[in-house]
């Protein structure tokens, strides 16, 4: 029996990818049903894979798993647009999508320069100096997205233990033992799956040391009278910091257009809610993209909390995706924020492979 912890979409891919090749699987979840944080708290964008350096896991997995994520959302019936991405700049901005395009082609991502022309056909209300547009983008319903992939692992006789914590992992002469409220279970591996506690996992498991940072993002949206006014996907040149993409409009599949996320790191992992943004630190960066918009066009939003690797004085880390050095029977799917809803399903095959290697 593999044990997966967290129901989110890392957790639940890798487990269908176990279940797929034929091992007993079961994913421990300590909400009431799967994928109640990070998983449907973004905002549903199918990445290219622009923005993420050259033979990184996010830049691989990114590229590989949105074709992957398309072809599964066909396949279960999964909502989901390919509608593509328009990045768009200041004329200051030139720079940064300079660097975009070079990063895009050097993880084999398609981008290319569109001119004004092209942007008053695709989105007539939005300023650009320069433009890009990204054909492989699109947007997911991701609680659509966790419902088929837990529906997928059941079908392959997956077991998906809702309201259930995990207490304690406790090493055994030759498996792991999996400490629940309920049940203890033997565990010839452990996929720490976890997100924001991923971290509290490894230390429980006797693993590795390392740490999340909670990093929360909060949104905005555009009144009904003003949805018409975006089409697609819009994002600004990505964000000086390397924290974030930069507040962007995401159009759903119903019609409603998402204004973020924010960047803000704190120290409480389930706080998304005090000490919320005004509706007012939503203007300037939604006029930057669609200068038309008013105070009165916008509302308030929801928010959402992602899982980092590096503190906010770097800008980049990479997903962890390995055994853990010290407990050779625990595998971390670990630090997955953006791309990690893209790449859910290639992460979860990685995995698969960590799981079938001696």
């Amino acid at each position: 029996m593999v044990v997966v912890v967290g129901a989110g979409v890392v957790g639940l891919a890798s487990a269908l990818a176990i279940a797929t090749r034929g091992r007993a699987v079961c994913v421990v979840e300590r909400h009431r049903r799967p994928g109640l944080e990070t998983s449907t708290h973004n905002s549903g964008v199918i990445h290219a894979g622009l923005y993420y350096p050259a033979r990184s896991l996010k830049a691989r997995l990114c590229v590989e798993g949105r074709q992957q994520l398309y072809a599964f959302c066909e396949r279960t019936g999964v909502p989901h647009l390919r509608c593509g991405k328009l990045i768009v700049a200041r004329h200051d901005e030139g720079a940064a999508l300079e660097r975009l395009l070079a990063s895009a082609a050097a993880s084999g991502a398609r981008l290319e320069p569109v001119d004004a022309a092209f942007v008053r056909a695709r989105e007539p209300h939005i300023a650009a100096g320069h433009a890009l547009w990204s054909p492989d983008s699109g947007w997911v319903e991701a609680e659509a997205l966790v419902h088929a992939l837990a529906s997928e692992l059941r079908g392959r006789d997956g077991i998906v233990l809702v309201g259930t914590p995990l207490i304690a992992i406790e090493p055994r002469a030759d498996y792991l033992e999996v400490i629940t409220p309920s049940e203890r279970i033997e565990a010839e591996l452990v996929v720490n799956a976890a997100g924001l506690w991923a971290d509290d996992v490894a230390r429980l498991a006797g693993g590795e040391s390392f740490r999340i940072y909670p990093c929360r993002g909060e949104y905005a949206e555009l009144a009904p009278a003003a949805r018409d006014r975006v089409r697609g996907l819009v994002y600004p040149a990505p964000h000086p910091s390397g924290h974030g993409l930069g507040v962007h409009l995401t159009k759903t599949r119903s019609g409603a257009v998402w204004i973020g996320p924010t960047i803000a790191y704190q120290d409480d992992k389930a706080d998304y809610e005090s000490a919320r943004l005004p509706l007012e630190a939503f203007l300037e960066p939604t006029r930057r993209l669609l200068p038309s918009v008013t105070i009165g066009d916008l509302r308030l939003g929801g928010s959402g909390i992602r899982p980092k690797l590096h503190p906010p004085e770097e800008s980049f880390a990479d997903f962890l995706i390995r055994r853990d050095r010290r407990n050779p029977r625990l595998i971390h799917a670990a630090g997955i924020d953006s791309p990690g809803l893209t790449a859910c399903l290639a992460i979860g095959e990685l995995v698969a492979d960590l799981a079938s290697s001696a």
